[in-house]
């Protein structure tokens, strides 16, 4: 799965803690300039894949590279190329934002000249200008994730890590973080993202991993992954109860597969492989028969169908424990 254009690349990485298996040959390859979301349950083993390919935590067994060095024999090279945006801001509340950004550049050694120019141009992007004076205290969670995401971006990373950033976000704090996240990919940045907001990968991620049990259960774009679960379906609610049976045989005629009743909603679905010409078909045969309705669409499968068939687990939830599973 190694690729000379891969900035992150991980082959068979294991880690434990005692006798839990955090990563159980865990394999990650994500081409250079684009953005990689690592999806799964609580417990899956995303952050420790994040702060093991981040230098903060040593593997047991494995290999890993970031922009082509070797995180276990080479981590000061790979810090000199990372930035890393972790669950919570991790910026100096006394502080305000400027002078946060500030000592951050001052920490990687850049002139005091250049931090304070590099400050400025990182508040302007994240939208902070016109509170950079007012100490981080004072900041919305949505400014203060911003101003964290700003602080690994003061050396302009080649790669970005990004461990569940949007964290207790409200909408339009979420949106804005996006959008920075996409500028930063068109200027060339690769992010390796863990979230457990499957919009959010929906959103930014080329390409999705899901992660259960420490190693990848299955990868692709999300449109590959929400295919795993079937074709698009088609869903007919009907005025009365009693022309269910009827308007189920019409359904039938024009699916790919078995239709499922709801008689508690009066509600029909079910596969179909050409969906706009079985909608069509339903429609003029539901019209011929009399058959009133309340409402009928087609419908893709979510994101959020494809990680639950894939993990067997609702996105958020926490995976069952060692025990849990045996018993």
């Amino acid at each position: 799965m190694t690729t000379e254009t891969s900035a992150v690349v991980a082959e068979g990485l294991h880690k434990r803690y005692g006798a839990t298996r955090a990563l159980d040959g865990f394999d990650l390859s994500v081409p250079a300039g684009t953005v990689c979301g690592l999806l799964g349950p609580n417990g899956a083993g995303k952050t420790t894949a994040v702060r093991i390919l981040s230098t903060l935590l040593r593997f047991d067994a494995g290999r890993a590279r970031v922009a082509g060095y070797d995180v276990a024999r080479q981590p000061e090279q790979v810090r000199g190329v990372i930035g890393l945006t972790g669950q919570y801001a991790a910026v100096d509340e006394v502080l305000s934002g400027r002078q946060n950004l500030i000592l951050f550049g001052r920490l990687h050694h850049l002139p005091a000249r250049i931090a304070r120019r590099r400050a400025d141009e990182l508040l302007e992007q994240f939208g902070l200008t016109g509170s950079a004076t007012r100490s981080a205290a004072e900041y919305s969670g949505g400014m203060r994730r911003r101003l964290d995401l700003a602080a690994s971006l003061i050396m302009t990373p080649r790669v970005l890590f990004l461990d569940e950033p949007t964290t207790g976000l409200d909408p339009r704090s979420r949106n804005q973080l996006w959008a920075a996240v996409r500028g930063l990919v068109a200027d060339g940045t690769t992010v390796l993202l863990t979230t457990q907001y499957l919009e959010e990968a929906d959103q930014l991620a080329d390409r999705i991993l899901v992660i259960d049990a420490g190693r990848v259960v299955a990868e692709g774009t999300s449109a590959e992954l929400k295919a795993r679960i079937g074709a698009d379906r088609i869903e007919v609610v009907v005025r009365h109860a009693a022309e269910l049976g009827t308007a189920a045989g019409i359904v039938e005629r024009s699916s790919a597969g078995p239709v499922t009743v709801d008689p508690e909603i009066r509600q029909l679905s079910a596969p179909v492989v050409d969906r706009v010409a079985a909608l069509g078909d339903v429609m003029r045969a539901l019209r011929d028969a009399g058959i009133a309705v309340e409402d009928i669409a087609l419908r893709r499968p979510t994101l959020d169908e494809a990680f639950l068939h894939l993990t067997g687990h609702q996105p958020g939830a926490a995976r069952p424990s060692t025990a849990e599973v045996a018993a």
